[in-house]
């Protein structure tokens, strides 16, 4: 099943499809952490190798007084992609979304790519030592993204797309561009209250609406600047329905893909494993009998998703072109339980592979009715 509700476009009264391209926002890490593990397959790297041995060109940018943090030579590639590299965002500040104060610091023209970025963070404290406890951090996997490029040799879209993506038959997914003017085809607008200073240089400090021009998508673009279609997410989602035959990673891959991570990141202070951990990329709930639900949402300001693979071997996606409304803060959690109910009242389903015939719907509903 795959439909569009509502409009891509309220100005144009262009109707949603199935088809339409949607920032995904953090959904973009459940693709960075299965390019990172394709590469573990290839044994082009292993999940324990100290990640600035690989990323070792950079020239951290130290600000007078202070010395290098040792520490951050002790974050792995496994550290990254469980979130416990030692960054905080909630202690010292998210490194992606300060675009202008590292360019500023650099000098150079804003915004601050991810270079750029990486150059900034060398020379900054970690928050927490590497590994002590998890903090959800996007600089962690735009870290990821070098890798994949510096280890496949090319620009991680460029592998992303042809690796990961095109051996599901998902061709129309993408990096997005932050401004309006470069919207890609097919791509809905996106709705938001808020404004914020433009990071760009052209009209740098300017109020703009925050979508377009209050951050910049593309210096995000391993962590959360990914275009897809429900049907993309449904096609990449299944594609760990059989770990023995998937097409893009192998069993052993899949199922550490879930892993929990060792420590206080997994377990309570008792030592029993938490009910919900970070996997390489998803979180996850371990049900009874080993089941396991995974999942991640996606946020920003104009975003909203959610995609979800369930123990029971449903997985669906759901995207928005606004974050939230009055009496919401987040659609796509505040669509989670009615999406279960959803599934569970299915007494019957398709018993041949939409994908395959191509007979997936995408008819829209611009009036929003659900039938």
């Amino acid at each position: 099943y795959a439909r569009g509700f509502g409009y891509a476009d309220v100005a144009a009264r262009e109707a949603a499809t199935a088809t339409h391209l949607y920032r995904i926002a953090s959904i973009s890490k459940q693709i960075t952490a299965v390019a990172i593990l394709q590469l573990v397959d290839q044994k082009k790297l292993t999940l324990d190798d100290p990640v600035f041995q690989i990323l070792n060109d950079y020239e951290p940018h130290v600000k007078a007084g202070t010395k290098l943090d040792q520490r951050q030579q002790q974050i792995t590639i496994r550290h990254l992609l469980h979130h416990t590299g030692g960054w905080d965002r909630n202690v010292s500040y998210d490194a992606m979304f300060q675009s202008v104060r590292f360019a500023r610091a650099l000098n150079i023209p804003p915004p601050a790519g991810p270079d750029h970025v990486i150059r900034f963070m060398l020379g900054e404290p970690l928050d927490v030592p590497p590994g002590e406890r998890y903090a959800y951090s996007n600089y962690g996997y735009c870290l990821l993204g070098r890798v994949i490029e510096d280890i496949a040799g090319q620009t991680y879209e460029a592998y992303v797309r042809q690796h990961v993506l095109s051996p599901l038959g998902i061709t129309s997914m993408r990096i997005g561009r932050t401004r309006l003017s470069d919207r890609s085809k097919h791509e809905v607008r996106y709705y938001t209250a808020s404004q914020g200073k433009s990071v760009f240089a052209k009209d740098l400090g300017q109020m703009v609406s925050q979508p377009y021009g209050a951050w910049y998508l593309e210096a995000m673009d391993s962590h959360g600047a990914w275009l897809a279609s429900v049907i993309d997410l449904a096609r990449f989602a299944a594609a760990f329905d059989n770990p023995e035959h998937c097409p893009i990673l192998s069993a052993d891959s899949v199922r550490v893909m879930w892993s929990r991570p060792e420590g206080p990141p997994g377990h309570n202070a008792d030592g029993s494993p938490k009910p919900t951990h970070y996997g390489l990329g998803w979180m996850v709930r371990t049900l009874e009998g080993g089941r396991i639900n995974a999942w991640h949402t996606g946020s920003l300001p104009g975003t909203a998703a959610l995609l979800v693979r369930r123990h029971d071997g449903r997985n669906w996606a759901v995207l928005f072109n606004t974050r939230s409304s009055v009496g919401m803060g987040h659609a796509g959690r505040a669509i989670d339980g009615l999406l279960h109910e959803a599934a569970d009242a299915v007494q019957e389903w398709p018993a041949h592979d939409l994908f395959q015939d191509g007979a997936v719907s995408s008819e829209s509903s611009a009036d929003g009715k659900v039938d």
